[in-house]
This record gives C-alpha cells, sequence and structure tokens, in this order.
C-alpha cells in the first residue's frame, strides 16, 4: 500500500498556524527534517493520519535563520528542534525544552550548516 503524501510550502510566519490545524485535525507529527540547500535551509515537517501523509515544508533563507517552535502545539517535537539547533544552526524560538545548543556534542559547530562546508 502506498499512503498518499501531499507537500505544502509554508512560511515560518504561517508555521504555528498550519500545525495548530493540522493538530485540531487529528494528525500525529511523524517527523521533522532539515537539510541544508546551497544558502538556504529546508524544513519539512510530516504529519499522518489514516495513512494519508501532509508535509509542510518551510524555506529558511540563509541571513534569516529563526523559526517558531511547534513543541508548544506537539510536544514531541522539541527533540526535533534541539536536534536542528544543534546540526544546522537555526535559532528556533520558544521550544518548550531547549538545550540551548548542548543536545548533541560535535567537533564542529553546526556541522551540516552548508556555511561550516570547506569551499
Amino acid at each position: 500500500m502506498i499512503e498518499n503524501q501531499e507537500m505544502r510550502q509554508v512560511t515560518s510566519s504561517e508555521l504555528t498556524k498550519q500545525v495548530e490545524l493540522m493538530k485540531k485535525d487529528n494528525y500525529r507529527l511523524v517527523q521533522i527534517g532539515c537539510t541544508s540547500i546551497a544558502e538556504i535551509m529546508e524544513i519539512n515537517y510530516s504529519f499522518d493520519k489514516a495513512y494519508k501523509f501532509v508535509n509542510l515544508k518551510v524555506i529558511v533563507p540563509a541571513k534569516e535563520h529563526v523559526i517558531p517552535s511547534i513543541s508548544g502545539i506537539y510536544p514531541n517535537a522539541f527533540f526535533y528542534e534541539n536536534e536542528i539547533h544543534d546540526l544546522f544552526g537555526i535559532n528556533i524560538v520558544n521550544i518548550s525544552i531547549d538545550y540551548k545548543g548542548n543536545f548533541y556534542r560535535t567537533s564542529v559547530k553546526f556541522p551540516f550548516n552548508n556555511s561550516n562546508q570547506p569551499t
């Protein structure tokens, strides 16, 4: 069985409202993933209900790197958000349990942020 999937691009300012709608419609948070692409960061929030996936994609420009936390809506999101902060350097505002950059110990600060990669 192949699950239905939908991709919606949202801005960082629209994120919490869209996530609240997902919660209200009884979707569960499946994962939050981040990738560094050239000068931007792409964050994907995946939700599932009855084998239907909805993915919210947020593009974070290199100079911005600030997004709101969704841990007030989905409490388990704090794990993903701390990981994204520590590995990519994105400032996630108002994480319910904020490790303040100490969730992971890495030899390089923000190792998956393209600005740390050799040219």
